[in-house]
């Protein structure tokens, strides 16, 4: 069965892996191959592990499982960080396996996450979004709008990211 629960500190590992994996895929044809190089396992695992042993800023990690149990994607996130919006919670990171792509599962996080940030008294929600990434159609469909575009330096190249948020957390939980 298809589960969603907290991340633990022992999922760190997997969810380094399928950061990568899924990050190299997502990213192929919108970063320079040079710039995708900079990402190791060991520099991911040691991020989550830090992150699920002293989460910071009201950090929410999940993962979800298939059928199996195995993780096949992750979200996180907790306080906006830029404070330059009005926005008080960001998704920091989503990521989910290809093959677990458009089959229900990103919603079923995005459910989740959204509840669980409503439950921890957040009330709006940003997430940023490489421009170019087909992926704004996921936001978009869930009722997010464009808040702001800026540039984004990863390795030795600059993009464009857009913020799509929600103003109001209860019309994302209303999608559902």
């Amino acid at each position: 069965m298809v589960q969603v629960r907290e991340a633990r500190f022992e999922d760190a590992e997997q969810i380094a892996n399928i950061h990568i994996e899924s990050w190299k895929s997502t990213y192929k044809d919108l970063i320079d191959e040079q710039d995708m190089s900079n990402i190791t396992l060991e520099n991911r695992i040691a991020l989550w592990e830090t992150i699920l042993k002293s989460p910071v800023n009201g950090q929410i990690a999940l993962v979800i499982e298939n059928d199996e149990g195995e993780l096949v994607g992750f979200i996180s996130g907790g306080k906006e960080r830029t404070k330059n919006y009005n926005y008080d919670g960001e998704i920091y990171a989503v990521y989910l396996l290809d093959s677990y792509q458009r089959k229900g599962y990103g919603s079923k996080l995005l459910q989740r996450f959204g509840e669980e940030m409503k439950n921890s008294g957040y009330e709006s929600l940003l997430v940023w979004i490489l421009t170019r990434n087909p992926s704004t159609d996921f936001y978009r469909k869930f009722g997010a709008a464009p808040v702001e575009a800026e540039e984004v330096t990863i390795g030795q190249g600059t993009y464009e990211e857009t913020a799509y948020g929600w103003e109001d957390l209860s019309e994302l939980l209303n999608q559902f």
